[in-house]
Protein backbone atom coordinates (compact mmCIF):
# COMPACT_ATOMS: atom_id res chain seq x y z
CA UNK A 1 0.00 0.00 0.00
CA UNK A 2 3.06 2.30 1.23
CA UNK A 3 3.44 2.64 -2.80
CA UNK A 4 0.14 4.22 -4.15
CA UNK A 5 1.20 7.03 -2.15
CA UNK A 6 4.83 7.67 -3.11
CA UNK A 7 5.88 10.28 -4.82
CA UNK A 8 9.53 9.04 -5.85
CA UNK A 9 10.52 11.16 -9.07
CA UNK A 10 7.69 13.86 -8.91
CA UNK A 11 8.41 17.56 -8.83
CA UNK A 12 5.58 19.29 -6.41
CA UNK A 13 5.37 23.14 -6.62
CA UNK A 14 3.52 24.40 -3.50
CA UNK A 15 2.61 28.00 -2.85
CA UNK A 16 2.66 29.52 0.51
CA UNK A 17 5.29 26.46 1.02
CA UNK A 18 6.99 28.49 3.33
CA UNK A 19 4.73 28.08 6.54
CA UNK A 20 1.87 26.91 8.31
CA UNK A 21 0.09 24.11 6.46
CA UNK A 22 2.26 25.07 3.05
CA UNK A 23 5.56 23.79 5.04
CA UNK A 24 3.89 20.96 6.19
CA UNK A 25 2.70 19.78 2.64
CA UNK A 26 6.51 20.53 0.92
CA UNK A 27 8.03 18.16 3.88
CA UNK A 28 5.82 15.61 3.67
CA UNK A 29 5.98 15.80 -0.02
CA UNK A 30 9.72 15.68 0.41
CA UNK A 31 9.77 12.65 2.78
CA UNK A 32 6.96 10.89 0.14
CA UNK A 33 10.19 11.17 -2.49
CA UNK A 34 9.11 14.62 -4.36
CA UNK A 35 11.76 17.29 -5.25
CA UNK A 36 9.80 20.49 -3.98
CA UNK A 37 9.65 23.97 -5.78
CA UNK A 38 9.27 26.07 -2.33
CA UNK A 39 7.29 29.54 -2.88
CA UNK A 40 6.01 32.28 -0.86
CA UNK A 41 6.93 36.32 -1.18
CA UNK A 42 9.70 36.24 1.28
CA UNK A 43 12.87 34.51 -0.51
CA UNK A 44 14.89 34.15 2.71
CA UNK A 45 11.67 32.22 4.16
CA UNK A 46 11.52 30.21 1.09
CA UNK A 47 15.12 29.15 1.41
CA UNK A 48 15.22 28.46 5.19
CA UNK A 49 11.95 25.52 3.84
CA UNK A 50 14.51 24.53 1.15
CA UNK A 51 17.60 23.60 3.58
CA UNK A 52 14.66 21.61 5.66
CA UNK A 53 14.26 19.45 1.95
CA UNK A 54 17.30 19.26 1.74
CA UNK A 55 18.23 17.33 4.89
CA UNK A 56 15.93 15.32 3.59
CA UNK A 57 17.67 13.99 0.69
CA UNK A 58 15.58 15.74 -1.82
CA UNK A 59 16.22 18.55 -4.26
CA UNK A 60 14.37 21.87 -3.20
CA UNK A 61 14.17 25.24 -5.23
CA UNK A 62 13.03 27.95 -3.64
CA UNK A 63 11.34 31.07 -5.66
CA UNK A 64 9.83 34.33 -4.06
CA UNK A 65 6.66 35.18 -5.39
CA UNK A 66 4.00 37.10 -5.19
CA UNK A 67 0.92 35.15 -6.34
CA UNK A 68 -1.56 37.68 -6.73
CA UNK A 69 0.78 39.24 -9.93
CA UNK A 70 0.35 37.36 -12.89
CA UNK A 71 3.78 38.12 -14.11
CA UNK A 72 5.51 36.92 -11.07
CA UNK A 73 3.89 33.91 -11.38
CA UNK A 74 4.90 33.40 -15.39
CA UNK A 75 8.54 33.57 -14.11
CA UNK A 76 7.83 31.09 -11.35
CA UNK A 77 6.44 28.69 -13.58
CA UNK A 78 8.99 29.28 -16.20
CA UNK A 79 11.92 28.76 -13.27
CA UNK A 80 10.31 25.38 -11.96
CA UNK A 81 10.45 24.03 -15.80
CA UNK A 82 13.90 25.59 -16.40
CA UNK A 83 15.37 24.02 -13.31
CA UNK A 84 13.26 20.67 -13.27
CA UNK A 85 11.52 20.32 -16.50
CA UNK A 86 8.36 19.50 -15.26
CA UNK A 87 5.70 19.95 -12.39
CA UNK A 88 4.10 16.85 -11.29
CA UNK A 89 1.99 18.40 -7.94
CA UNK A 90 1.05 21.81 -7.70
CA UNK A 91 -0.68 23.34 -4.40
CA UNK A 92 -2.57 26.81 -4.27
CA UNK A 93 -2.17 27.08 -0.69
CA UNK A 94 -1.21 30.77 -0.44
CA UNK A 95 -3.84 32.82 0.87
CA UNK A 96 -4.99 35.77 2.87
CA UNK A 97 -8.19 36.33 5.03
CA UNK A 98 -8.34 40.18 6.49
CA UNK A 99 -11.15 41.35 8.70
CA UNK A 100 -12.82 44.52 7.47
CA UNK A 101 -14.56 46.27 9.90
CA UNK A 102 -17.71 45.95 7.62
CA UNK A 103 -18.62 45.11 3.57
CA UNK A 104 -19.02 49.05 3.14
CA UNK A 105 -15.87 49.84 4.93
CA UNK A 106 -13.89 47.25 3.05
CA UNK A 107 -11.61 49.66 0.50
CA UNK A 108 -11.32 48.95 -3.11
CA UNK A 109 -7.50 47.89 -2.86
CA UNK A 110 -8.00 45.30 -0.33
CA UNK A 111 -10.81 43.45 -2.23
CA UNK A 112 -8.15 43.52 -5.05
CA UNK A 113 -6.32 42.14 -3.03
CA UNK A 114 -8.12 39.23 -1.09
CA UNK A 115 -9.34 38.48 -4.99
CA UNK A 116 -5.88 38.78 -6.55
CA UNK A 117 -4.40 36.34 -3.76
CA UNK A 118 -6.84 33.61 -3.06
CA UNK A 119 -8.46 33.41 -6.58
CA UNK A 120 -6.79 34.96 -9.62
CA UNK A 121 -3.47 34.10 -8.92
CA UNK A 122 -4.20 30.27 -7.99
CA UNK A 123 -6.16 30.69 -11.58
CA UNK A 124 -3.30 31.71 -13.52
CA UNK A 125 -0.73 29.12 -12.15
CA UNK A 126 -3.32 26.44 -12.67
CA UNK A 127 -3.86 27.56 -16.22
CA UNK A 128 -0.53 27.31 -17.25
CA UNK A 129 0.69 24.44 -14.79
CA UNK A 130 -2.47 22.60 -16.13
CA UNK A 131 -1.43 23.14 -19.68
CA UNK A 132 2.07 22.07 -19.40
CA UNK A 133 0.78 18.75 -17.45
CA UNK A 134 -2.37 17.84 -20.04
CA UNK A 135 0.45 18.39 -22.93
CA UNK A 136 2.81 15.76 -20.54
CA UNK A 137 2.69 13.07 -17.92
CA UNK A 138 -0.33 14.45 -16.39
CA UNK A 139 -0.18 15.32 -12.58
CA UNK A 140 -2.27 16.29 -9.87
CA UNK A 141 -3.70 19.95 -8.65
CA UNK A 142 -4.75 20.76 -5.16
CA UNK A 143 -6.54 24.00 -4.12
CA UNK A 144 -6.29 24.55 -0.62
CA UNK A 145 -9.56 26.44 0.14
CA UNK A 146 -11.49 27.02 3.04
CA UNK A 147 -14.58 26.48 5.46
CA UNK A 148 -15.27 29.83 4.99
CA UNK A 149 -16.62 29.20 1.41
CA UNK A 150 -19.15 27.09 3.02
CA UNK A 151 -19.99 29.05 5.96
CA UNK A 152 -19.57 32.58 5.17
CA UNK A 153 -19.31 35.13 7.68
CA UNK A 154 -20.04 38.71 8.12
CA UNK A 155 -17.00 40.77 7.66
CA UNK A 156 -15.28 37.59 5.40
CA UNK A 157 -17.39 38.18 1.85
CA UNK A 158 -14.33 38.85 -0.35
CA UNK A 159 -12.54 36.03 1.40
CA UNK A 160 -15.27 33.98 1.03
CA UNK A 161 -16.40 34.70 -2.55
CA UNK A 162 -12.54 33.95 -3.50
CA UNK A 163 -12.70 30.80 -1.56
CA UNK A 164 -16.01 29.89 -3.51
CA UNK A 165 -14.85 30.73 -7.29
CA UNK A 166 -11.63 28.54 -6.26
CA UNK A 167 -14.07 25.74 -4.90
CA UNK A 168 -16.38 26.32 -9.07
CA UNK A 169 -12.96 26.74 -11.05
CA UNK A 170 -11.66 23.20 -9.42
CA UNK A 171 -14.60 21.53 -11.65
CA UNK A 172 -13.79 23.75 -14.81
CA UNK A 173 -10.26 22.70 -14.32
CA UNK A 174 -10.91 18.91 -14.16
CA UNK A 175 -12.96 18.92 -17.27
CA UNK A 176 -10.69 21.40 -19.31
CA UNK A 177 -7.00 19.70 -18.51
CA UNK A 178 -8.54 15.52 -17.40
CA UNK A 179 -8.00 12.88 -17.96
CA UNK A 180 -4.60 13.09 -17.52
CA UNK A 181 -4.59 15.63 -14.78
CA UNK A 182 -6.53 15.69 -11.90
CA UNK A 183 -8.13 18.83 -9.72
CA UNK A 184 -9.04 18.45 -6.54
CA UNK A 185 -10.02 21.08 -3.43
CA UNK A 186 -9.53 20.60 0.09
CA UNK A 187 -11.27 22.90 2.18
CA UNK A 188 -9.33 23.53 5.43
CA UNK A 189 -11.29 24.80 8.80
CA UNK A 190 -9.36 26.40 11.61
CA UNK A 191 -5.93 25.52 12.09
CA UNK A 192 -3.10 25.81 14.07
CA UNK A 193 -0.74 28.27 12.61
CA UNK A 194 0.97 31.27 12.33
CA UNK A 195 -2.56 32.66 11.73
CA UNK A 196 -3.95 31.53 14.87
CA UNK A 197 -1.59 33.63 17.48
CA UNK A 198 -3.88 36.35 17.09
CA UNK A 199 -6.95 34.40 17.69
CA UNK A 200 -8.70 34.60 21.58
CA UNK A 201 -7.63 31.84 23.88
CA UNK A 202 -10.75 30.17 23.81
CA UNK A 203 -10.63 29.79 20.15
CA UNK A 204 -7.77 28.29 20.04
CA UNK A 205 -8.98 25.73 22.20
CA UNK A 206 -12.41 24.23 20.89
CA UNK A 207 -14.29 24.90 17.65
CA UNK A 208 -17.78 24.50 17.37
CA UNK A 209 -17.18 21.10 15.31
CA UNK A 210 -17.65 17.09 15.80
CA UNK A 211 -14.10 17.02 17.25
CA UNK A 212 -14.61 20.35 19.20
CA UNK A 213 -10.68 21.76 18.21
CA UNK A 214 -8.77 23.22 15.71
CA UNK A 215 -6.76 21.39 13.52
CA UNK A 216 -2.36 20.77 14.07
CA UNK A 217 -0.80 21.71 11.44
CA UNK A 218 0.63 18.12 10.56
CA UNK A 219 -3.35 17.25 10.03
CA UNK A 220 -3.61 18.44 6.35
CA UNK A 221 -0.50 15.94 5.50
CA UNK A 222 -2.73 13.13 4.94
CA UNK A 223 -5.53 14.69 2.68
CA UNK A 224 -3.08 16.19 0.61
CA UNK A 225 -0.55 12.87 0.06
CA UNK A 226 -3.80 11.21 -1.10
CA UNK A 227 -4.76 13.84 -4.05
CA UNK A 228 -1.00 14.16 -5.14
CA UNK A 229 -0.33 10.54 -4.91
CA UNK A 230 -1.41 7.89 -7.48
CA UNK A 231 -3.82 6.48 -4.37
CA UNK A 232 -6.51 9.18 -5.87
CA UNK A 233 -6.32 8.07 -9.30
CA UNK A 234 -10.08 8.33 -9.44
CA UNK A 235 -10.38 10.50 -7.49
CA UNK A 236 -10.92 14.14 -9.17
CA UNK A 237 -13.61 17.80 -9.02
CA UNK A 238 -13.53 16.31 -5.78
CA UNK A 239 -13.95 18.61 -2.15
CA UNK A 240 -12.67 17.23 0.84
CA UNK A 241 -13.40 18.76 4.04
CA UNK A 242 -10.81 18.84 6.26
CA UNK A 243 -12.05 20.82 9.23
CA UNK A 244 -13.31 18.56 12.34
CA UNK A 245 -16.45 18.31 11.11
CA UNK A 246 -17.21 22.17 11.24
CA UNK A 247 -20.77 23.08 12.38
Amino acid sequence: MTGLFSLDGKVALVTGGSRGLGREMVLAFAEAGADVVVTSRKADACEEVAREVRALGRTALPVACHIGRWNEIDALVDKAYEVFGRVDVLVNNAGMSPVAPSSAETSEELFDKVIGVNFKGPFRLTSLVGERMAAGDGGSIINISSSGAIFPQPRFGPYAGAKAALNAVTGAFSREFGPKVRVNTISAGPFLTDISKSWAPEKRESTQSAIGRPGRPDEIVTAALYLASPASSYTTASLIRVDGGLY
